[in-house]
């Protein structure tokens, strides 16, 4: 297990996992550090800015992850399809991000959003990222200043170094549909238990999970406060879930992109790293009526 990879650099000061609010108050006006909020309803779609104007860490901006954060819907790419990375970039740019700067990440909805944000940056190859441990709970809950109505963002002046290659590994389709009859990889569904199931469906057309998938919800991954449970916890966890099967051979999937990036966050932090993500998720996979449902 690569311990070091779980834990801040003290020497450098960078985070790359979690952070405590404490620790982002002591870094506020820093300007090497970039603050993003991105607190989100799906089902207001408003909710996330009407919040952000009405209270938000001092400095941080706002990314709408129906606006900002996904590409155009087709109706075949699932409810929140990925940007290209050099759209990513672009827009992070104009937030003010540049290369080696600190980032931080954080909602108010179980860390959810920002789970999905904290990966977007690293498939963008951004490592120096971290999620607000607790979200803007803990951060009210340390009586922290707060600013209203909308920040300004600085343009950064440089542009950000994009890797050829992704640095976080994804799947598509057609891979998950090969899979089905010559396995190489474990799914493993980040909804909740009845939305695996296929007891109900509130977001998607058709209720159910991947053939063969397994299920573990993104909400198992926290314990108090809405706080991440220890790396060892988490390690033991997906251990009695996923069994012999190692982190490069699992494919995280959920709804529709997001809550799969929880349960791969949850894997990275406890050391077991390399697995993927399945972008589109259940919402692209029911857009083909033609792809096998299971329900159990």
């Amino acid at each position: 297990m690569r311990r070091h990879s779980r834990l801040p650099s003290r020497r450098q000061n960078v985070f790359e996992f979690l952070v405590s609010a404490e620790q982002v108050k002591a870094n506020l006006g820093n300007a090497d550090w970039l603050i993003l909020d991105v607190r989100h309803d799906l089902a207001d779609h408003q909710a996330g800015r009407r919040a952000y104007e009405q209270g938000h860490i001092p400095g941080a901006v706002f990314l709408d992850h129906e606006a900002d954060l996904a590409a155009p819907k087709t109706g075949l790419n699932g409810r929140h399809p990925l940007p290209s990375r050099q759209d990513l970039a672009q827009l992070l740019q104009k937030q003010g991000l540049r290369d080696g700067m600190q980032v931080v990440v954080y909602d108010a909805q179980a860390s959810l959003f920002a789970s999905h944000m904290w990966w977007m940056l690293r498939w963008l190859g951004h490592p120096q990222v971290a999620i607000l441990d607790g979200g803007w709970q803990a951060w009210q809950g340390l009586e922290g200043p707060e600013d209203s109505g909308p920040a300004q963002a600085v343009q950064a002046t440089t542009d950000l170094s994009v890797p050829a290659q992704p640095a976080m590994p994804t799947v598509k389709t057609e891979q998950i549909l090969k899979n089905l009859t010559t396995p190489v990889f474990t799914v493993l569904d980040a909804r909740a238990a009845e939305r695996y199931r296929g007891d109900v469906e509130p977001m998607d057309p058709v209720a159910g999970h991947i053939p063969d998938a397994l299920n573990r919800s993104h909400l198992n991954n926290l314990g108090e406060q809405g706080r991440f449970k220890s790396a060892e916890q988490l390690r033991q966890e997906f251990i009695s879930v996923l069994g012999k099967t190692p982190a490069e051979q699992v494919v995280h999937q959920c709804g529709s992109g997001i809550t799969a990036c929880h349960n791969l966050f949850a894997m990275e932090l406890a050391g077991l790293s390399g697995s993927s993500i399945y972008p589109g998720s259940w919402s692209e996979w029911v857009s083909d009526a033609s792809r096998p449902v299971a329900r159990s």
